[in-house]
């Protein structure tokens, strides 16, 4: 075999091989940037890992991470700088992040983008796919808020359950009363349009009855990122006023003798909150002879309040009205009265004014009566005169 023949001091390998060099693309690999996820979906406070790679050889100039596309477009990481709660996979060729506690707005669409070094700034030169991450998020603790004052039993009342910072939008809301499922208007979610994270809003109507002291209102929310179903309680009795019925009456009932003691009883009863004051007037007049018994709580949780009054039935006091005024809740009072009556004949101290000796001894005190049998006697006499005088003639 023939000797290579030198070309210019060098063998013809080593200029084959020199050529083969000048000849772009031949003796180096190709340059890559691998971003393979195409979608990735992490819980709120999980860390969200992002991957990037490079192979080949890359022209000199930074890898940066950026979220959205556009001139609107997020920086997330670049080789300088300090990015809250993103860290960096250190490796020559492994540009993969990692985003910790994740929030729900962090999500979007994240890139991986090699620039190439410029004389003034750097030029993108090569961008991945894009990884599109949602992030699930939790519903708030829901919150039930009632009427802003208290309402009677009667029209429906309208009670409120909201939650929020959730994502995705999906959410389902049920009412129920004691255990038992009410109907309700379908939830409203916020905001209407795709967002990172949404609210809700319920309500409901109920129409309160005064057996509702005791009742619970439960606002339960259900949603994908939820092991069980969140739930807020609302005490009916925060809502409620029951107004007292009222009932006066005396002891004794029937009309009294002059100077008797009667007993003017007035019952506030099935009333809701406990808070009240009972007064009595006599004739529009405020009196404090009263004697109040102790508040008591009634089987359905409301509350019955007792007073008595004693007054003496003197000739001042006939036909005199003895009022009961009820203040329940710092709502205007409501009233009850009765009158006190008085017999016609006055009784002797100690005496039954109905009794029948009382009733004849009153008969046989009156003058008129008196005069009446004095003429009878009169008349008797002369009648009797006039026969003797007729019998001797």
């Amino acid at each position: 075999m023939a000797p290579s023949t030198p070309v210019s001091g060098l063998s013809l390998p080593w200029l084959v091989l020199l050529l083969l060099q000048e000849i772009p693309g031949v003796g180096a690999q190709e340059f890559q940037l691998l971003q393979p996820q195409g979608a990735v979906s992490v819980s709120a406070g999980e860390t969200l890992t992002l991957i990037c790679s490079v192979t080949g050889v890359p022209p000199v100039g930074p890898v940066k991470w950026f979220k959205g596309s556009g001139s609107g477009r997020q920086l997330v990481y670049a080789d300088k700088g300090s990015f809250p709660r993103v860290t960096r996979a250190f490796s020559d060729t492994n540009f993969t992040i990692r985003i910790s506690d994740t929030r729900p707005e962090d999500a979007g669409i994240y890139r991986c983008v090699k620039f190439e070094k410029g004389s003034v700034v750097d030029e993108e030169f090569r961008s991945g796919a894009g990884t599109v991450v949602t992030v699930s998020a939790r519903p708030s603790a829901p919150s039930v808020s009632g009427p802003p004052s208290r309402a009677e039993p009667g029209p429906p009342v309208t009670f409120t359950c909201t939650s929020g910072g959730f994502s995705p939008r999906d959410i389902a809301v049920t009412w129920l009363k004691n255990g038992a499922k009410l109907p309700a208007p379908q939830p409203r979610v916020l905001p209407a349009h795709e967002s990172v994270s949404y609210s809700v809003s319920s309500t409901v109507g109920v129409s309160l009855t005064a057996g509702d002291t005791r009742s619970q209102l439960t606002c339960q929310i259900e949603h994908s990122t939820l092991p069980a179903p969140l739930r807020a309680t609302y005490n009916l009795s925060d809502a409620l006023r029951v107004p007292p019925r009222l009932r006066v009456g005396t002891d004794p009932a029937a009309p009294v003798a002059l100077n008797e003691s009667v007993m003017f009883t007035c019952h506030a009863e099935g009333f809701y909150p406990k808070d009240a004051s009972l007064t009595w007037l006599e004739n529009g007049n405020e009196t404090n002879l009263g004697k109040s018994s102790p508040l008591a709580e009634n089987p359905d949780g409301t509350y019955t309040l007792q007073s008595s009054l004693e007054v003496k039935a003197t000739e001042q006091r006939r036909q005199s009205a003895f009022t009961c005024r009820v203040v329940h809740d710092s709502q205007p009072p409501v009233s009850a009265s009765a009158m006190l009556r008085l017999s016609q004949v006055p009784a002797e101290p100690g005496k039954d004014p109905t009794s029948p000796s009382t009733a004849g001894q009153g008969l046989f005190s009156s003058p008129a009566l008196w005069i009446g049998l004095f003429l009878e006697k009169v008349l008797t006499a002369a009648f009797l005169f006039f026969l003797f005088q007729r019998s001797k003639a």
